[in-house]
């Protein structure tokens, strides 16, 4: 069971920021000396790639609009990579899950945690202001790099505020759709209340 909870959190983690996890933890097992990173992970040209593709999302997430289209492009990356980067880990440690489990918890996890970013986001980008998609892209890339950091030398601990966050999430798009549909709800009440004065207006005259 020993990779179990650093699956998770890498599962986690991967559905906001896959190329942060697959960089901190290919440079964690190559420079940290940490035996849980699987060896290709610490590989030269799969810490470029990670690298040039984390500067990519770094600014691509905190532009509005544009984060909204990087998420949908990557609804498919970030489940992908986090099933992969959970069979890796599974591998490198034979006592753990096995690679098709371990796959389906990083995979699902990853689902899960990047429906939550992307719901947020979608959420978020109906504030006129640029700050707050900015703000909350930081927080998520402090959050992952936390996280992943922690999982290294605590990997219970990381999994344990990893699930925590999971569940906050939840809830945070459960309040922001339900914001959101009663912002249209009211949109819709005014636009019938002026309709109807229009046409008791015209009616009048």
């Amino acid at each position: 069971m020993g990779a179990v909870p650093l699956i998770f959190t890498s599962g986690w983690a991967s559905g906001i920021n896959a190329y942060a996890v697959v960089l901190l933890l290919g440079l964690f097992g190559r420079y940290g000396g940490a035996d849980s990173v699987p060896p290709v992970l610490e590989r030269t040209d799969v810490l470029l790639a990670a690298g040039v593709l984390f500067l990519c999302e770094a600014v691509l997430d905190k532009i509005p609009y544009v984060d909204t289209v990087w998420d949908a492009v990557h609804t498919v990356v970030r489940p992908i990579a986090g099933a992969t980067v959970g069979a890796l880990l599974a591998a490198h440690d034979p006592g753990s899950l096995g690679e098709v489990a371990a796959g389906a918890v990083g995979g699902t996890t990853a689902l899960l945690s990047h429906g939550i970013k992307a719901s947020l986001r979608m959420a978020v980008n109906t504030s006129p202001e640029p700050a707050s998609n900015i703000l909350l892209s930081l927080a998520e890339d402090l959050s992952v790099a936390g996280l992943v950091t922690l999982a290294i030398f605590h990997p219970w601990l990381a999994a344990s505020a990893a699930a925590v966050l999971l569940a906050l999430g939840v809830l945070l798009v459960w309040f922001a759709v339900t914001r959101i549909r009663r912002f249209w709800l009211r949109r819709k009440e005014r636009r019938a209340e002026r309709r109807a004065a229009a046409a008791g207006t015209v009616t009048a005259g």
